[in-house]
C-alpha cells in the first residue's frame, strides 16, 4: 500500500474505536490514539506476515501497555482474525473483545497490562525462534512510563547481551502517564541517550509520520543488530478534546459537542 493508504486507514481506525469507546463508555483513548500510526505502519507495511488460510501472523507484536491493546482490534477485524460479529457485539451484547488484550482473543499474542514484562516476554519469544531456526520478528510497544520498571531495563540488557536482532523494541513516548508529565513525575530525559548507552542500537522518529515509521522499520528490519525506535507522539492524537491531556488517559464522558467535534476531527 502506498503511504497515503497507511494515513487513512489510521484515521478510519481512530474513527472505529472512537464510536466503540462511545457504547462501551471506558477505554484509554490517549494512550490508543497515539499509538495508531505505529501499528497501522507494522501490520500493513509488509512487516507483519500473514497467512490468510490459516487466519494468523508469522510475526508477533506485543502490547506491552496493555489498556491500549483494543487499537489493533480494527486492525484484526479487517484482516478476518477477530470475527466481524465480535468486533459489532462489543459494547452492545457478550462479546470476546475486552479493554485489556489477553490471548483468548483472536491475533492478541500475550495478555499484557503490567507495565514492564513485554519486552522480557518479547525477548524469550525472539530466543526461542532463533534456538528452533524459525525466521519470526517480533516487535514489542512498550509506553515510556514502564522506562520507570526496573525489569524493562533488565530486559533491555538482556536482549542485548543476546544480541536478539529478531526482536525490535518501540517506545511510544507520548510524554504523558496518569499522573501527569513525565518530565515532572520523573524526568526521564534523555531517553536516546540511556538507552543508546546500553549499546543498543537506536532510533528516534514522529510517530505519527508514516513515511519516517516504515523507513525507519526497515532499517531495524534489516538490521543483524537488537534494535529500538523512539516513537514521538501525542496522546490522544486526533481530537482536540483529548491532545495532550493526562485526564483522558481513561475515558471520559462527552457532552454532545465534544462528541460532534471530535467526530468532525476523525474524518
Amino acid at each position: 500500500m502506498i503511504i497515503n493508504d497507511l494515513e487513512n486507514l489510521a484515521k478510519k481506525y481512530r474513527r472505529e474505536i472512537f464510536e466503540k469507546f462511545l457504547k462501551t463508555k471506558q477505554g484509554h483513548p490517549g494512550s490508543i490514539f497515539s499509538m495508531m500510526e505505529i501499528v497501522v505502519s507494522l501490520y500493513y507495511g509488509g512487516f507483519i506476515r500473514f497467512d490468510k488460510n490459516k487466519k494468523n501472523f508469522s510475526d508477533k507484536i506485543l502490547i506491552s501497555k496493555g489498556h491500549a491493546t483494543s487499537a489493533i482490534y480494527p486492525i484484526l477485524k479487517d484482516f478476518g482474525v477477530i470475527n466481524k460479529k465480535d468486533w459489532d457485539k462489543w459494547g452492545e451484547s457478550k462479546s470476546s473483545l475486552r479493554i485489556f488484550g489477553n490471548i483468548s482473543i483472536p491475533g492478541v499474542d500475550i495478555t499484557s497490562g503490567s507495565l514492564g514484562h513485554c519486552i522480557g516476554s518479547g525477548a524469550g519469544m525472539a530466543v526461542s525462534y532463533k534456538n528452533n531456526n524459525q525466521n519470526k520478528k517480533v516487535y514489542v510497544i512498550i509506553s515510556e512510563g514502564e522506562l520507570y520498571e526496573g525489569s524493562t531495563w533488565e530486559a533491555l540488557l538482556f536482549a542485548k547481551h543476546k544480541n536478539l536482532d529478531n526482536l525490535t523494541i518501540i517506545i511510544d513516548i507520548n510524554s504523558l502517564i496518569i499522573l501527569g508529565k513525565t518530565s515532572d513525575c520523573l524526568n526521564l530525559d534523555p531517553i536516546k541517550d540511556k538507552i543508546s548507552g546500553l549499546g543498543i542500537e537506536t532510533h528516534e522518529v514522529d510517530g505519527h509520520n508514516i513515511d519516517s515509521l516504515v523507513n525507519i522499520l526497515k532499517v531495524t528490519d534489516e538490521s543483524k543488530n537488537f534494535s529500538c525506535i523512539l516513537a514521538n507522539t501525542i496522546k490522544g492524537k486526533g481530537s482536540s478534546v483529548m491532545e495532550n491531556k493526562k485526564n483522558w488517559h481513561y475515558w471520559n464522558p462527552m457532552t454532545k459537542n465534544e462528541i460532534k467535534i471530535t467526530r468532525d476531527e476523525l474524518k
